[in-house]
């Protein structure tokens, strides 16, 4: 089915009252997550906003490819709004991918979310402030604190949005992929805190090479509920992958044992409760870096190693986690839907390459920098513009493999193109990396300039575009990754 809105929008007229002359919050989202969708998608998205006051028909919601219900208190008092996602929801099949992206514009306690929203991995978009501890409205978009929190996970949102639109076409016109999706199901479990950004990666990673990744949405609070859930989508996987930080992680209500412990327990017994070991198999990493962890989460991986003895069809690793990523990637991805269908990702030449990134508005602009780069002696990789949405995105992927480092040039695009392509190249190894990026830099013709402070740890150089020496500090660039 062909779809004419693919993002409506759900929220209450209150949350998007502002001061006299200002855009609503609402309005500002709706602004952003446009413009994140024009960067994955390649084209303009189709997003509608739907307050209670607006009327759209029962109809109507069968051609809507996902909603975004914005939770706040006056989301929940709105009879209109829920009615509205429960209709969308009537017109939905079961699918292997949610349609449905929980917005949180204020906490709402666990038990007053709506019941088919409590169990949605949900996106929050407030902040708190750090002295009081109180829950604020992001007002100033562009402070590093929004930097941080608000466009971090607005990122995050347009990315899986982009996943289930890509996924949603695919399914209407692929029956072979359909078919593959729903047999390859991995449980990669929940993680504690300090672990949750690369719990994401390697998810992200999965499901673009065709795996259903396990658990899909928010897991029971309740220890004897959370343990029925578990098993039994343990019972659906012939894998589970476990991540051992410095966090116990937390702990459900009934319990003494955090969710990290509880999953590995079950998934143990699993695996030494089935007679044949090539059914299900465990691969657990544990950190090498565990000086901030507590004597219970110490504890909890001794148990994991003296039990690893006596458990067949589990492998344990304690190393860099990059190492790990090249195992998941050697034994999973290597018989993914990448090689079923024959997308390939060797590099060009053999030379190192640098994936000079650019707007179809700059093409010419860069050309003396492309004509720079391949002087030093790399290969330059560059975007495509022409084509397919999925065949330019697809291309876009495979050079994000490739790439050793990368070049941003910004010409006449917004400092928002400029981040979504940043975090793009930070969110890399998400789309089967195997090797480390060796730098990152940022040509800016512009005065207001991204402040890169928030990604100080990441190794990226801004590079000024205007001044004479442009072409000094890219040389001196490129040498600096020799």
């Amino acid at each position: 089915m062909a779809f004419d809105i693919d993002v409506l929008v759900i929220y209450s007229k209150e949350d998007d009252l502002q001061n006299e002359g200002d855009q609503g919050w609402v309005t500002n989202f709706k602004k952003f997550l446009e413009l994140m969708l024009v960067q994955v998608l390649g084209e303009t998205p189709n997003v509608m906003l739907k307050s209670e006051h607006d009327s759209i028909t029962g109809a109507n919601l069968k051609k809507v490819a996902v909603v975004a219900p914005i939770l706040s208190p006056a989301f929940i008092q709105s009879g209109e709004s829920l009615d509205t996602l429960e209709s969308f929801l009537t017109t939905t099949k079961k699918d292997d991918i949610s349609r449905v992206f929980k917005i949180s514009k204020k906490p709402i306690p666990f038990e007053e979310q709506p019941q088919k929203l409590k169990e949605l991995i949900g996106y929050d978009l407030y902040e708190i402030d750090e002295d009081s501890g109180e829950i604020v409205d992001v007002i100033d978009f562009f402070s590093q604190e929004a930097e941080r929190n608000y466009w971090m996970k607005l990122v995050d949102l347009a990315y899986d949005i982009h996943e289930s639109l890509i996924v949603l076409k695919q399914l209407e016109t692929n029956a072979e992929v359909k078919h593959i999706l729903e047999k390859r199901s991995i449980y990669l479990a929940e993680t504690g805190y300090d672990l949750t950004i690369q719990r994401n990666i390697i998810k992200r990673e999965l499901q673009r090479h065709g795996y259903k990744v396990l658990p899909d949405h928010t897991l029971p609070q309740e220890v004897n509920a959370l343990k029925s859930e578990v098993n039994k989508e343990l019972e659906e996987c012939s894998l589970s992958i476990h991540l051992i930080g410095s966090s116990y992680g937390e702990i459900p209500a009934g319990s003494d044992h955090s969710i990290v412990d509880i999953q590995n327990q079950l998934a143990a017994e699993r695996s030494s409760s089935l007679k044949d070991k090539n059914k299900f198999s465990r691969l657990i990493w544990i950190s090498n870096q565990l000086n901030q962890a507590s004597e219970k989460q110490l504890s909890f991986i001794e148990n994991i190693k003296r039990d690893l003895a006596s458990s067949e069809g589990t492998e344990i690793l304690q190393t860099a986690l990059e190492d790990f990523k090249n195992i998941i990637r050697e034994e999973l991805i290597e018989v993914g839907i990448d090689k079923k269908f024959g997308h390939g990702s060797e590099g060009k030449n053999g030379k190192s390459s640098i994936y000079l990134l650019h707007d179809k508005l700059d093409a010419k602009k860069i050309e003396p920098i492309k004509k720079a780069i391949e002087k030093a002696g790399y290969s330059v990789l560059t975007p495509v513009f022409e084509g397919e949405l999925l065949e330019l995105r697809q291309q876009h992927i495979n050079n994000l493999r490739q790439f050793d480092a990368a070049v941003i040039y910004q010409g006449d695009v917004n400092n928002q193109w400029v981040r979504m392509k940043l975090l793009d190249l930070l969110k890399a190894p998400g789309f089967g990396r195997r090797k480390p990026i060796k730098g990152k830099a940022i040509i800016s013709n512009r005065e207001d300039k991204l402040d890169i402070s928030a990604y100080k740890n990441y190794n990226v150089a801004l590079i000024d575009g205007n001044e004479k020496a442009t072409m000094d500090s890219l040389k001196g660039f490129l040498e600096e990754l020799n």
